[in-house]
C-alpha cells in the first residue's frame, strides 16, 4: 500500500471487495471508470487511489482475473472479461434446472439464484427472465434434492438402501405402496428420462433390475449391507435400458417386428437410434425389429402412429394389440 493511501475500516479486505466489484458490476457490455471503482470501494469502507489500484489490477490478473482496459477519449474503462461460465452456458444450466420435473419450484429458484451469482448483476437479470417463460409441472417432494445425495452416497459406497414408495391418489394425497412396506434394494445408477430422475436398482426378492421415480421415494436410509446384483449389472447398458421402455413403464422384454411406410423411418430412428436394421419391404414400406418392454404404453405409442404402422410379430405382441384395441372399442361403445 502506498504511504499516501489512507486506511479505511475494511482496508484488509480491499482485494476481495475489488474482485467482488469486477465480478458483480462488470461484463463485456458494462464497464467502470477508475472514479467508479474508487467510489464503490469507499462504500465498502475501503480507501484507494489510482496508483495503488493499477498495482491491484495487475495482482488480480496474475491470480487469474481477466481484467480488461478500454480507452474512450481521455477516459479508461475497466471490466471483467472471460469468466468460468459464459452467459450462454449459464442459460443452458438455468433451462435444465427449470425444466427438470424432479426439482421443486422452491429448489429451482434457489439453484437459479446461485447460478445468477456466476454472472454480473446485469447478465443475471437475463437469467432470471428465463425462469418466467415456462410453467412446467414440478415435483411436490421437497426432499428429493437430498434424496439424490443419499442415493449417490449409497452407489459410491456399494451398499443397499431401504425406503418407502408412494403414489398420488384421487384426493391428491400421498398413498404408500405395498401398504407402507419398506422397499429394500441395491442401487446401481441414476438416470434422467423425460425430465424425471430414476433410480435403477437390483431387487433381490424378485432377482431383477427395477427402476423407481426418485421424487416418489421417501424416508431413504442408507444401510451398511453390501450391494447385491453384480452379475445382473455386469452387462447393464443404460441407453439400451431406456430405449426399450416407454414412459419408463416395465414389461416383458420382447423383440417386436414392425412394418411401416418409408417416410415413418425417421420416427423409429429418433426413438431407437441409427443402429436399428431397416429392411425394404415392397418399395413403399420397410420392416424393423426392436427390443422393447411389451407394455400398454408401447402399444399406445404404436396406436398413435396410426394405420401406416403395424406390428407383424411375435404372435404374443399381435394378440396383445388386438385385445387392447378390442377393449378400447368396447370402452367407447364401438
Amino acid at each position: 500500500m502506498a504511504s499516501g493511501e489512507r486506511k479505511g475500516d475494511n482496508q484488509k479486505l480491499k482485494m476481495l471487495y475489488l474482485a467482488k466489484i469486477f465480478t458483480e458490476e462488470t461484463d463485456d457490455t458494462h464497464s467502470l471508470t477508475m472514479h467508479d471503482i474508487i467510489s464503490k470501494l469507499s462504500a465498502y469502507g475501503v480507501n484507494a487511489d489510482r496508483k495503488t489500484l493499477y498495482l491491484d489490477f495487475e495482482e488480480l490478473r496474475r491470480f487469474g482475473y481477466d481484467i480488461l482496459t478500454e480507452r474512450a477519449g481521455r477516459e479508461h474503462f475497466y471490466h471483467l472479461g472471460a469468466r468460468e461460465f459464459e452467459l450462454a452456458e449459464l442459460k443452458l444450466l438455468v433451462d435444465s434446472v427449470q425444466s427438470a420435473k424432479f426439482i421443486t419450484d422452491k429448489k429451482s429458484k434457489e439453484l437459479i439464484k446461485k447460478l445468477e451469482s456466476l454472472a454480473s448483476r446485469h447478465e443475471g437479470r437475463k437469467l432470471q427472465r428465463q425462469v418466467f417463460i415456462s410453467g412446467r409441472i414440478k415435483t411436490m417432494n421437497e426432499s428429493i434434492y437430498y434424496n439424490v445425495d443419499k442415493l449417490h452416497e449409497a452407489i459410491n459406497n456399494g451398499v443397499q438402501i431401504r425406503f418407502q414408495y408412494f403414489r398420488w391418489n384421487e384426493k391428491k394425497k400421498q398413498e404408500l405402496r405395498r401398504n407402507g412396506e419398506w422397499y429394500r434394494v441395491s442401487p446401481w445408477s441414476l438416470m434422467w428420462d423425460d425430465e424425471n430422475y430414476y433410480l435403477v436398482a437390483y431387487d433381490a426378492r424378485e432377482d431383477k433390475i427395477k427402476h423407481y421415480r426418485v421424487d416418489k421415494m421417501i424416508k431413504i436410509h442408507v444401510t451398511g449391507d453390501a450391494r447385491e446384483g453384480v452379475e445382473r449389472f455386469r452387462d447393464f447398458n443404460a441407453p439400451r435400458y431406456t430405449k426399450r421402455l416407454f414412459g419408463m413403464f416395465s414389461g416383458e422384454e420382447t423383440d417386436v417386428t414392425i412394418e411401416a411406410e418409408n417416410d415413418m423411418a425417421g420416427i423409429f430412428i429418433d426413438r431407437f437410434g441409427k443402429d436399428i436394421f431397416i429392411v425394404p419391404e415392397g418399395g413403399e414400406r420397410f420392416r424393423t425389429t426392436v427390443s422393447v418392454a411389451l407394455s400398454p404404453q408401447f402399444l399406445g405409442w404404436i396406436i398413435a402412429l396410426g394405420r401406416r404402422v403395424r406390428i407383424i410379430s411375435p404372435d404374443s405382441a399381435v394378440s396383445m394389440m388386438k385385445e387392447t384395441l378390442k377393449t378400447l372399442g368396447e370402452h367407447y361403445g364401438a
